[in-house]
């Protein structure tokens, strides 16, 4: 039998070559210091560019109303933001499409996630930068330089972000390509740039302190701010939106329930009534604009997504009797997000998703929906009440209690196993042009009795190939089209019951790289089941001690709860600047932090 093949797949698979790591960072360098330049010639009244672009964002679009030290850096967050989501998406179209880079520069997905990132971080510096005058509640940073707590706090989050691109090189060094999007410096850049919506939410109210109404731009912008907050949270769902998922489903199902509680509970709360479905909304433009422009119109895959339409439903319904108790609101729209929404994202996927969800998933993907929806709903509902100056005493347990849970959740999504003596035997048939048909028969019978699911999934070949096997009635499964099986194409059997997470290689070229031959089907052949993440992850480093591992995801988890608990700790400054509330001094200590109004104002 004879396959296409090609020569061996010579592309690095550890860091970037030195030369582009000197380019990246000289790029990077000239970038800060041209930041810093203006900066410093702002606070200095020697550059006068800064005031006139704040000024003019002060007059104009919908950041109109705000002071220009809010509304320049909101505008280019949203631009930077919207830059940096087409560019995640694109470049995880193309490592499904075509594997790893020839380099981080040789990518060009990874420029506009770069210029975003960077554009993010440069808003939180100029709204550091900005007020020249001493603003209520802003924070000591020199002599007579304070900063607004949510310039800090924007700034911190792209900076955590950026930081994920360094640091992936490293992880890369170290460990080899980790071709997941939940590598742990890859959540690094999502979670620095979804959660900055948290800083600009504080920045709008950081800017208007005063109980005022917001006007039609105030409430569009808002919309915009919960509807990016949906958007940013649901990037951690994107292996499953393009059908190449390395975790149980009831996983997708949590994190959904997550996104929903934590942005629509707070678009309720803070927008009004209609509020959760006006977010919907602008999620949808957003992030379905963004897959049709990285599908039809690029030309790479097309990512479905979560419709969150039932959720949003749910938080409106149940805003009608609690919308006065904001706790107990998210604490119940997040029980029916993990109910009534579990069921309506069911239906959806089952039309819209490559790797639909299977009934066994329903009882353990409710708990986890609900633990979900009820710990982001909580989170949501904190938000909102530290932006009117409503925080409980109980601030504290509340947001800590919040995390953990969804953090339990998290936990339980991400454990597998994979079942020792497994086998396939697969006989090919229909062979043609590389690829082929195949019928599969596991040993033992009963491992494939009544799985989740049972595919075939073939990659990093130019395009993605799924396909469902089809279960006959003596136990065995048969594809229903032909399956890639040659060049670059890396082709395995997947199967998912419960924890159990299994896959046997088919065909896996030759990587020179790597220092692995190619592995070829013959007309029928078995070959041992193996823990998929092994599979999927061919290029990530077995010999790699374990503490190693442990210790550098110590150290990302560090940089995640630090920017958690910056984000908190500023919710809490915005609250007091907000009621009025004096932080509570320590023994010995007179200096609160916090800059008052004057007492004429």
């Amino acid at each position: 039998m004879t396959w296409l093949t090609q020569g061996p797949d010579v592309r690095p698979a550890g860091g970037a070559a030195v030369d582009q790591i000197l380019i990246a960072t000289g790029g990077a360098t000239l970038l800060t210091a041209l930041l810093l330049v203006l900066g410093y010639g702002h606070r200095t009244g020697r550059i006068r560019l800064l005031s006139r672009l704040a000024g003019f964002a002060e007059r104009r679009g919908i950041m109109g109303g705000l002071p220009g030290w809010a509304a320049l850096p909101m505008a280019l967050s949203f631009g930077s933001l919207v830059l940096a989501l087409l560019g995640m998406y694109w470049d995880i179209s193309l490592h499904i499409t075509d594997g790893r880079d020839e380099g981080p520069l040789a990518n060009i997905a990874h420029y506009p996630i770069l210029f975003g990132l960077f554009g993010l971080f440069a808003a939180g510096t100029l709204a550091m930068v900005l007020p020249t005058e001493r603003l209520p509640g802003s924070v000591r940073i020199t002599r007579d330089w304070y900063a607004p707590t949510s310039g800090i706090l924007l700034a911190a989050a792209g900076f955590y972000a950026l930081l994920g691109f360094p640091l992936d090189d490293a992880w890369h060094r170290i460990f080899g390509q980790d071709v997941t999007l939940w590598g742990p410096t890859h959540l690094m850049l999502i979670g620095g740039a979804g959660l900055s919506l948290v800083a600009l939410a504080l920045m709008e109210r950081e800017a208007k302190p005063a109980n005022r109404t917001s006007g039609a731009s105030g409430y569009f912008r808002r919309g915009l701010m919960m509807g990016g907050l949906l958007v940013g949270l649901s990037v951690f769902q994107a292996e499953w939106d393009f059908g190449v998922t390395q975790f149980r489903q009831v996983h997708q199902a949590l994190l959904v329930a997550v996104a929903a509680g934590a942005a629509l509970v707070a678009a309720r709360l803070w927008m009004g009534r209609g509020g959760a479905l006006v977010a919907v909304g602008f999620y949808v433009l957003l992030r379905g604009g963004v897959s049709l422009f990285v599908g039809p119109i690029i030309g790479e895959l097309n990512a479905a997504i979560p419709l969150y339409v039932v959720e949003a439903l749910c938080v409106e319904l149940a805003a009608l009797f609690l919308v006065r108790r904001p706790l107990a609101m998210g604490a119940v729209s997040g029980v029916l997000i993990g109910t009534a929404g579990f069921a309506g994202e069911y239906a959806w996927t089952q039309v819209a998703f490559k790797l639909p969800w299977t009934p066994d998933v329903v009882a353990e993907g409710v708990l986890m929906g609900v633990a979900g929806g009820v710990g982001g709903g909580v989170l949501g509902a904190l938000l909102v009440l530290a932006l009117r100056g409503e925080l409980p005493r109980a601030r504290k347990a509340l947001f800590t209690g919040a995390l953990v849970l969804v953090a339990l959740g998290v936990t339980n999504g991400l454990v597998g196993t994979a079942p020792a003596g497994v086998r396939a035997t697969v006989a090919l048939e229909d062979v043609r042009d590389g690829t082929a048909q195949a019928v599969v028969r596991f040993d033992p019978p009963e491992i494939a009795a009544d799985p989740a699911w049972v595919a075939v999934t073939g990659w990093q070949g130019g395009g993605l190939h799924v396909d469902h096997l089809r279960k006959q009635p003596d136990g065995s499964y048969w594809t229903t089209e032909p399956m890639p099986l040659h060049g670059n194409w890396k082709t395995l059997i997947r199967l998912h019951d419960g924890r159990a997470m299994l896959a046997v290689p088919i065909y896996m070229p030759a990587d020179a790289a790597l220092g692995l031959p190619e592995l070829a089907p013959a007309e029928q052949f078995t070959r041992e089941g193996q823990p998929e993440w092994q599979v999927l992850q061919r290029e990530t480093k077995q010999d790699v001690p374990p503490w190693l591992w442990v210790s550098a995801s110590l150290v990302v988890l560090a940089c995640s709860v630090s920017l958690l608990v910056g984000l908190g700790w500023g919710a809490q400054r915005v609250n007091r600047l907000v009621s009025g509330e004096q932080p509570p001094r320590r023994a010995g200590h007179g200096a609160t932090g916090l800059v008052q109004r004057p007492a004429s104002a």
